[in-house]
């Protein structure tokens, strides 16, 4: 068990969203944890601990100098090019200070390609705009030095409160259709352990390339469909998108840097953590 470590200052870029939000609380009990929100939020602004910052407008470097972090987590979302010019400023800050950033990538760093998982070392290619987005910023960041970053690849995330699962619950509200991949092969993860595993990474204060995905890989179909079961939706409404007429995978595993067995996660998990949550809520309401 961590204890509090007062010389650790971290600052999580986009900690207002959802799966920074998470972070944020997993990590504020242990380290002197500060976050960033776009749009002004009561919980927020009441917070000294969160900074207002708009990666559209705002200067990045401004932002680091206030903070004076030891890490730095990346979690924002918002305007592609802003985004990477922000990085961009990040990385010189890194060549010239003692400073370490954790970068939140994306399976479909890969998703030009079909017909297999991927692992961390392999050539990333990609044919969607977000996956050409999440390479270009991982390339700025693999020309630092390797002690000073991490880059984190994390597949689709679910959770009883996820935008993902909160999107299947409005869709079936409004009676409108719940898009399924059929023939599409992936892994999964949800926000709790993602947290925990960074909090790993944190203490342990590793580096390079991680792939944060279920050790399983399940099909899109199957998957959404047993969420939607867990979720008690009578007759939902699905609309089949079919990209191609063979499997295809968007999955990414571990080779070379496995995590210890606690921190790792099944597909399972995944969805009795969704179960767990979703009936807690409803006691509670």
């Amino acid at each position: 068990m961590s204890t509090f470590h007062k010389k650790e200052r971290i600052l999580i870029l986009g900690a207002s969203g959802f799966i920074g939000y998470m972070i944020y609380k997993e990590l504020c009990v242990y380290f002197n944890t500060f976050g960033t929100y776009n749009t002004p939020r009561k919980k927020f602004e009441k917070n000294t601990h969160f900074l207002q910052y708009k990666v559209e407008e705002d200067d990045i470097i401004a932002l680091i100098n206030t903070v004076k972090p030891s890490i730095i987590i990346s979690a924002i979302r918002g305007n592609f090019s802003a985004q990477i010019l922000a990085h961009r400023h990040l990385c010189e800050y890194i060549i010239k200070h003692p400073c370490k950033l954790i970068f939140l990538s994306s399976a479909n760093a890969f998703d030009a390609y079909s017909n297999y998982p991927s692992y961390e070392y392999d050539k990333t290619l990609s044919q969607s705009i977000y996956g050409h987005f999440k390479i270009q910023i991982e390339n700025m960041l693999l020309r630092l030095p390797p002690k000073n970053i991490a880059i984190l690849r994390i597949p689709m995330v679910f959770g009883a409160q996820s935008p993902r699962v909160n999107a299947i619950k409005t869709l079936s509200q409004n009676n409108e259709a719940i898009e399924i991949y059929p023939n599409l092969i992936m892994n999964v993860t949800n926000a709790t352990k993602l947290t925990q595993q960074i909090h790993y990474i944190i203490n342990r204060k590793k580096y390079g390339i991680y792939h944060l995905g279920s050790k399983d890989l399940v099909y899109h179909e199957d998957f959404i469909k047993d969420i939607v079961r867990l979720l008690n939706i009578k007759a939902p409404l699905y609309k089949m998108i079919h990209t191609t007429d063979n499997d295809r995978y968007l999955a990414i595993l571990p080779k070379e840097k496995q995590l210890p067995k606690h921190l790792q996660i099944t597909s399972e998990i995944v969805l009795e953590d969704i179960t767990n949550k979703t009936d807690t809520l409803k006691r509670n309401t």
